[in-house]
């Protein structure tokens, strides 16, 4: 069981959640020290550099993880179409730098695409499931990343991917069975009641991420929701799946301390 955030650059977050003084750039390594994962999602808005996920790899404890947040120009512009290439930059841009540190990959749609299993499958059957895999598939990026790719790995390891929805025609089981026959994870999303909140287990591992369950992105979680929390958290961790938690209402700077209460009480 992992919780942590999503993202670590906030400036709101200095001299409340990071200590007054503290350099910009030890705040990794900051909020690193105090939990056990993050969630990259820089990634999600433009291609990063291999020497930045070489940087957060080396400012992070040896037992961390990462989770990294799949390009919305695969998701929200191409949405899921001919999916080669722009796989291909994104795991080129220096993704597997982060080597035994890499964690689950997070596929997020957009709210205007619904269920279309065809569209899914075609998806899910071009993922890369290892970082041999990952490799591989790297070395086909196109010119636009032709001085600045990284597209070999230090290890063979398995890759996992998680799909986070936000249109209410994912609610149905074909979707979930779709899920399991190709081993993608759901994301169980808690948003305040804006999109679907769907916790069906569809792979070995859960990955859950909490915008906030009042307010979108903004209200903090009371004792008493951290306390249910936990208990589904316990209860997927006990029948065997690894669970990755992301708190990322983060709007009044609540995440990192929600984090941290939640992560109190899996201890």
């Amino acid at each position: 069981m992992r919780v942590g955030i999503s993202g670590w650059r906030y400036p709101p977050w200095r001299g409340v959640f990071y200590p007054k003084g503290l350099a910009q750039r030890s705040e990794l390594s900051y909020a690193a020290s105090v939990l056990s994962t993050i969630e990259i999602n820089g990634s999600f808005y433009s291609l990063q550099l291999p020497s930045s996920y070489r940087a957060w790899h080396d400012q992070t404890p040896d037992d961390f993880v990462f989770s990294v947040k799949g390009g919305r120009f695969i998701t929200h512009m191409k949405k899921l179409r001919d999916p080669e290439i722009t796989l291909a930059n994104f795991f080129a841009s220096g993704v597997l730098a982060l080597r035994a540190k890499l964690g689950p990959i997070l596929w997020q749609l957009p709210p205007s695409l619904g269920f279309d299993a065809d569209r899914l499958a075609a998806f899910f059957a071009r993922l890369p499931r290892s970082t041999a895999e990952a490799a591989w598939l790297a070395r086909h990026h196109d010119e636009r990343l032709e001085d600045r790719a990284l597209t070999d790995t230090d290890a063979d390891r398995p890759l996992r991917h998680a799909l986070e929805v936000r249109h209410v025609s994912f609610k149905a089981p074909a979707f979930t069975d779709l899920l399991r026959e190709h081993h993608i994870g759901l994301v169980v999303a808690d948003t305040a009641g804006k999109w679907p909140l769907i916790r069906e287990v569809t792979a070995d591992f859960v990955y859950v991420r909490l915008h906030g369950d009042k307010e979108l992105y903004t209200s903090g979680y009371s004792d008493e929701a951290l306390d249910s929390w936990a208990a589904h958290i316990r209860g997927w961790a006990g029948s065997g799946c690894d669970v990755y938690v992301y708190f990322d209402n983060d709007v009044k700077v609540r995440a990192p301390f929600d984090a941290l209460a939640l992560a109190r009480r899996l201890a």
